[in-house]
């Protein structure tokens, strides 16, 4: 059984996907197109695949492990009372990314999108957290993955926070093009001001 920081960090996976979920379905429900997964092609179907894959890993990786002893017994990340500070570090780091991700998602507001496709960009925001980084929402994700491999060491967890990164990195160059060919100068004078991530070298493209 995961520790009691492992189940604030699955708590915190499973608000931020019921919340992710809610906000997509209420903007798709003013028929503006969001969910541009399934027109996706190419590296992008890949990123697609990928995103899905990591939380499916990081969210019924624990409890197939917990269900069936004989995966978790075989796993040599897995530990019965789990590691008191990882563990809060794990919590700690979820919940963040939690808010982060969330507060970035209702900060795009109507231009929030999942998914990249041409001619279907919302406006270019740059305030709040987008002054901060590009790409706060995927910066959220990742922390929450990222912590739920701390509290709940396994191997699902762990492979999920690598993939979404992945993942995420081919979406950002995609969505990059898009928003140049859309917004053009406005665009490139916000990648040359704020990081992709966050704390690289600003201007930073690679």
């Amino acid at each position: 059984m995961p520790s009691a920081m492992g189940w604030a960090a699955f708590a915190a996976l499973s608000f931020y996907l019921i919340l992710f979920a809610l906000g997509t379905m209420r903007l798709a429900s003013s028929e503006q197109r969001v969910w541009l997964f399934a027109t996706a092609q190419g590296r992008e179907r890949l990123a697609a695949f990928g995103f899905r894959a990591a939380f499916v890993l990081a969210f019924l990786g624990p409890l197939l492990w917990m269900a069936l002893p004989l995966l978790h017994k075989t796993d040599p990340l897995w530990s019965e009372t789990g590691l008191p500070l990882l563990g809060a570090a794990g919590a700690s780091l979820a919940w963040l990314g939690t808010g982060l991700a969330l507060l970035a998602q209702s900060g795009m507001g109507a231009s929030w999108r999942v998914g990249v496709q041409s001619g279907q960009a919302g406006a270019l925001v740059t305030t709040g957290l987008f002054g901060l980084s590009r790409n706060p929402t995927f910066l959220g994700q990742a922390m929450v993955l990222a912590g739920m491999a701390l509290a709940v060491p396994c191997l699902p967890t762990l492979v999920a926070p690598v993939l979404m990164v992945w993942s995420a990195s081919i979406q950002i160059r995609s969505e990059e093009s898009v928003l140049l060919a859309t917004h053009g100068e406005s665009y490139a004078r916000y990648m040359a001001r704020v990081p992709r991530w966050i704390g690289f070298v600003k201007g930073q493209r690679t």
